[in-house]
């Protein structure tokens, strides 16, 4: 299968990691591991042929399932080098008991799954953490109460509260708990794999998001409820619903040493971002690799845990210190380079105003006196998400151009750039704002235009209002970022009330977000002057 330029560039800057010590693994499937309620959990245990015992042990608790596609691919290179697996299936999937409630039971299951490790004739004396995604949650659900035995904890992709940030209740982002619901859902039916939200079934994913109301989306399209959509539509992050499944307090007691890696346009970012400044705050040992890519490119960031599973892994497995580097290792993007710093956010970038204009232009100067912009937003044909942070679709740094040509779309930008302008860090807009309705979004994208004149998206966020039918300064917090804008290149910012169904659509009502059944289009107006400035903060490098 050819890979499109952005994979190949990705592979092209990605270490690949060392050959395998050796082809040949055992597997003993179909272990049973006991819970403290009685329920039996399905385990795997992978060692190399010649003999894995007393080998550090690689722990992945996955809900994907043990022996899948999804699974197998990351524990077969692990066992081949050096490292004995074991991989266990969450409650109530792929042949363990219970009932599978997501992210809300994982604590209580992992603890118990690690102490039933200590117990085994062919446990050594170390264990490290390692998984992408959910796999990465699922060790920090335990993280904070691990005993000595875990050495390290490698979470690829992934954070603390997993599915929160989604749920915010001023940014509902659809797109990916609703996908991940009917994956979840029907992911042990034969031929599952062809019928996946990401392939076969993406067009009807795409009509089920777009037909009202949402809390009635699991039977139009399977038949029965879906517990996990269903609680997704129901309970915001803030619900109490959520607490068993938020562990983003005790991460600043996580002593164990911590390598998480992430990706500039992965969806986990702000969260991973979040507990690594977590750990930094509180002295624990953490270092953070942030990559170019966004959650579906799985090969260079799976490739990139391998490297920090034989180095950082296997080091504190034996006792020992890993190979020196900076706390944080960044992909400077548009620069095409990685680049290591003491610190997140790093030294020397100072927060630099760039101010909506009229006419369309963006400048460090505040504004004059002008008159507002203006769009019409319209539920019934909403701004679609292009690139960004997205579930599988149309993932990272695109072409904006078809998007900007909307009506629904304003763009502000600035003249060709004399000189680079480097940003690093945090970024925020304030925009100042007003809708017909009191209930809107804003959509805010920071966007790199190259010389021929296409536009790529660097970063962006999104807001929800509540009382938007005045004048209010709405502030977007876009995701952080590191990228370098070239001489006689131009910055370019776009604001739109929508994108997608990445974000859920805002009906214009104010109704819950389940039960919504109503859409009404709104008129937008975007302020640019002395008293209402708007504007973008970018993390400006210092020279």
């Amino acid at each position: 299968m050819k890979r499109n330029p952005l994979q190949r560039m990705l592979d092209s800057l990605t270490p690949k990691y060392p050959p395998a010590l050796t082809k040949k693994v055992t597997v003993t499937r179909n272990l049973r591991v006991p819970m403290r309620d009685g329920v039996e959990l399905v385990a795997d245990h992978w060692a190399p042929e010649s003999g894995g015992e007393g080998l550090p042990t690689v722990l992945i608790r996955t809900t994907y399932g043990s022996h899948t596609l999804t699974t197998t691919p990351i524990i077969r290179p692990i066992a081949r080098r050096g490292f004995q697996v074991l991989v266990t299936n969450s409650r109530g999937t792929f042949g363990s008991g219970g009932t599978f409630d997501p992210i809300r039971n994982e604590r209580e299951d992992g603890l118990d799954t690690l102490d039933w490790v200590l117990g085994q004739p062919w446990f050594g004396d170390a264990i490290i953490l390692y998984g992408p995604s959910y796999l990465g949650y699922t060790q920090w659900a335990v993280a904070d109460k691990v005993p000595p035995q875990v050495k390290a904890m490698i979470p690829i992709q992934s954070e603390s509260a997993v599915m929160l940030d989604f749920l915010r209740p001023d940014g509902f982002a659809l797109e990916t708990p609703f996908l991940w619901s009917f994956v979840t859902d029907g992911q042990e039916h034969p031929l599952a794999l062809l019928k996946h939200p990401g392939l076969a079934g993406r067009r009807k994913m795409l009509r089920l998001m777009r037909e009202l109301p949402l809390d009635q989306a699991d039977r139009r399209a399977v038949g029965h409820r879906v517990d996990f959509l269903q609680h997704s539509l129901a309970h915001d992050s803030e619900s109490p619903f959520w607490a068993p499944a938020d562990h983003s307090a005790r991460v600043a007691d996580v002593t164990i040493p911590v390598s998480s890696i992430a990706g500039w346009h992965d969806f986990f970012l702000p969260g991973q971002l979040r507990d690594f400044k977590a750990l930094q705050a509180a002295g624990r040992p953490a270092r953070l690799t942030v990559g170019p890519w966004a959650h579906s490119m799985t090969a260079a960031p799976m490739e990139m845990g391998m490297l920090e599973l034989l180095d950082f892994g296997m080091a504190h497995a034996r006792g020992e210190q890993p190979t020196e580097r900076e706390p944080v290792r960044l992909f400077v993007q548009g620069a095409r380079e990685w680049r290591d710093f003491r610190t997140w956010p790093p030294e020397g970038y100072a927060p630099q105003r760039f101010h909506l204009q009229p006419d369309g232009g963006l400048a460090t100067e505040p504004p004059a006196e002008s008159a507002p912009d203006g769009y019409r937003y319209d539920p019934a044909d909403p701004t679609p998400a292009v690139g960004g942070s997205r579930f599988q679709f149309n993932t990272g740094s695109v072409d904006n151009t078809e998007l900007e040509a909307r009506p629904d779309v304003r763009t502000y930008t600035t003249p060709p750039l004399e000189h680079a302008v480097e940003v690093i860090g945090e970024v925020e807009a304030e925009i100042w704002f007003r809708s017909s309705l009191p209930y809107a979004d804003v959509f805010v994208r920071v966007c790199d235009v190259n010389a021929d004149g296409r536009s790529f998206n660097v970063t962006d966020g999104l807001t929800s209002l509540t009382d938007a039918d005045r004048d209010t300064c709405a502030t977007v917090k876009l995701f952080a970022t590191a990228y370098r804008f070239e001489p006689g290149h131009r910055i370019r910012v776009q604001v739109s009330s929508g994108a997608f169904p990445r974000y859920n659509r805002n009906p214009g009502t104010g109704e819950p977000r389940g039960r919504a059944t109503q859409l009404r289009p709104a008129d937008q107006t975007v302020h640019h002057d002395p008293a209402r400035p708007s504007a973008v903060i970018l993390p400006i490098r210092r020279d």
